[in-house]
């Protein structure tokens, strides 16, 4: 019975050692299979230089448990870059180049075990980046309270067009409303953070930027914005002529300038009301000669570009009391607008870009060589295909006379 018990203790006291061992020696997940030998080498690369990339096709070695092809290389900015690709693949695409200039690329195939084969060493030379093409298509030009910069971005890149003015200290600072997009025409007016730019000769810097932080040289220029003030909201009111649609009955026109966002306090016209073109009607309660309309869409489940969002719209002015009728007869039509969604995705989908772009509110710039009080928004297409509108806010911005 003692040689049992003496038997026992030594049995459990090795397990135990057992298991101490088996655990300090654990190291975290290791391959699952175990051949010391690496793969062979990536052979007959072919190098297909691309604006800012690079496609590398290539035979693979014929190794029964490859598991895929590396590149490693170094960007222009010292960043450096790993590129992997299944075996499933004899190609793979590099990318973050600045370009116009050669970079050394190591190619390996590794197997299973994470062996990896003796790296194939090549010389690849990009071609300049898309935003070298963007910078050389850039324009400016004045605009009411800012700069207006158009640019050609053919490629769709994702890209920055930073604007920077100098702080109180003298210092280059971007602002903050910078240009980030991915659509291949830009053509938009930057303001200052806190609203417009004074009427005074003011400089301005651009670059524009990628996603891995190539920057391109710097455009200078100076330019007087053109004297703007938002119309006082005090003077805001609402104007019922007898086309105007109806709308639910939680929703007041004057909602539209109550710096509130969200059901109730929109303007939602009835699907169901007769009228083909939905309009909205108000008085700004002093003549002026208007720069730009800025709207907030209705965000509907979270959604915009949707429902009765307006797609397609006029805006229209006059200075006298218009027709109670609703006769557009008098009216100046001061623009024609469509629109745009950021990304191009189908109706119902929407991005980040879109959904801040919409959620910042977007300037419809209108006609200025007229004087007028009182402004009619006609919708004409909403974005699922209807005449309703949904509109959440509005600001009017111009010169009162």
């Amino acid at each position: 019975m003692e040689r049992n018990l003496r038997k026992s203790f030594w049995v459990i006291m090795f397990s135990l050692v057992l298991t101490f061992v088996s655990c300090s020696e654990e190291k975290g997940p290791t391959p699952l299979e175990n051949n010391p030998n690496g793969p062979g080498m990536v052979e007959n690369i072919t190098i297909e230089n691309l604006s800012g990339k690079v496609k590398l096709t290539y035979e693979l070695p014929d190794n029964q448990d490859l598991l895929y092809v590396k590149a490693n290389y170094k960007l222009e900015n010292g960043t450096e870059m790993e590129v992997k690709s299944s075996y499933y693949n004899n190609s793979m695409l590099l990318e973050g180049f600045a370009g116009g200039k050669e970079v050394n690329v190591k190619v390996t195939a590794v197997n299973r075990s994470e062996k990896s084969s003796v790296a194939k060493d090549i010389t690849v030379s990009p071609l300049l980046a898309p935003i070298y093409g963007v910078f050389n298509s850039l324009e400016t030009s004045v605009d009411f309270g800012g700069i207006r910069i158009k640019a050609s971005n053919p490629t769709k890149e994702n890209i920055a067009l930073l604007v920077m003015t100098k702080n109180n200290t003298g210092d280059w600072e971007a602002l903050r409303n910078s240009i980030y997009t991915s659509t291949d025409i830009i053509n938009k007016n930057v303001r200052a953070n806190a609203g417009s730019f004074e009427s005074k000769p003011t400089q301005f810097a651009i670059v524009v930027r990628d996603r891995w932080l190539n920057v391109t040289d710097t455009l200078f220029t100076e330019i007087t914005p053109l004297f703007e003030e938002k119309i006082p909201v005090s003077n805001y009111r609402p104007l019922r002529l007898d086309n105007d649609p109806a709308s639910y009955p939680e929703n007041r026109v004057e909602y539209l300038w109550d710096s509130q966002f969200g059901w109730p306090r929109v303007w939602v016209t009835l699907r169901s009301n007769p009228v083909p073109k939905h309009t909205v009607t108000m008085d700004m309660g002093t003549s002026a000669r208007i720069s730009r309309i800025h709207i907030w869409d209705y965000l509907e489940g979270g959604n915009y570009y949707y429902l009765g969002s307006m797609r397609k719209f006029r805006i229209w002015g006059i200075d006298s009391t218009p027709n109670q009728s609703g006769s557009l007869a008098g009216w100046t039509l001061l623009g024609d607008y469509t629109a745009v969604k950021p990304s191009g995705l189908p109706y119902g989908q929407q991005n980040n870009e879109d959904f801040l772009t919409a959620q910042a509110g977007v300037d419809y710039e209108t006609r200025s060589d007229v004087n007028v009080r009182y402004i009619r928004i006609e919708c004409l297409e909403s974005w699922d295909g209807n005449s309703y509108m949904a509109l959440s806010e509005l600001l009017i911005y111009g010169k009162v006379n």
